[in-house]
């Protein structure tokens, strides 16, 4: 490896986690399958391998597709915007109703195929993610030239190592949430979380 592409995985790396540290629709569900440690790997897996998919795309250069249909954003915004209300909703009903937290803190609730469909849904349904991934990242991995490849294998890097450490490691919160007043309260940032991207997805518009 040349210096100038050891530069560019570590440019990769830090972008990547600088994009997708930040609290989102994500990152708060593989949190919550975290703490209940339900289907926790099938989650963590969807999540990388996904962004591993448009990171890829964004370096290959797709984000120009974007630029050129920017009707096709609209919809995104609006189809994203629709589905992060409903799951809102849910959230809030989790935490209006702390009779439903017992069975669920067991990590023996939902079955697997609802929960890999959420975790899609979260994040192909996300414009967010696009903007980030095939624009914003594809644009930065361009100045790399040559080594814009290891600059998105620096980025892959930072999603796998992020969301493996997000759902393996809130197991070590736990203690915390023993008491359901705890699982209120993360349904209740959850459920805002959600609807302030939303709204940020609308107000795009």
């Amino acid at each position: 490896m040349t210096h100038t592409a050891a530069l560019a995985l570590a440019s990769g790396l830090g972008f990547g986690l600088s994009l997708i540290i930040a609290i989102g629709a994500q990152n708060a569900f593989l949190l919550r399958q975290g703490l209940l440690r339900e289907h926790v790997l099938p989650v963590v897996a969807v999540c990388s391998v996904s962004d591993v998919i448009l990171i890829a795309a964004g370096v290959g250069g797709l984000g120009s597709l974007l630029d050129a249909a920017p009707w096709l954003v609209d919809v995104m915004r609006i189809g994203g915007a629709v589905f992060l209300l409903v799951y809102a909703a849910l959230a809030a009903r989790r935490a209006l109703r702390p009779s439903a937290m017992a069975a669920e803190e067991a990590g023996s609730g939902t079955s697997l195929w609802p929960v890999v469909t959420t975790a899609m849904a979260l994040t192909w349904l996300n414009p967010h993610v696009y903007l980030d991934t095939l624009v914003l990242l594809g644009s930065v991995a361009a100045t790399h030239g040559d080594d814009r490849w290891w600059f998105g294998a620096g980025a892959m890097t930072g999603s796998i190592v992020w969301f493996t450490a997000l759902g393996y490691g809130a197991r070590l919160l736990r203690p915390v949430f023993a008491r359901p007043v705890a699982w209120r309260v993360l349904d209740a940032l959850i459920a805002v979380v959600m609807v302030a991207i939303a709204a940020t997805l609308l107000h795009g518009l």
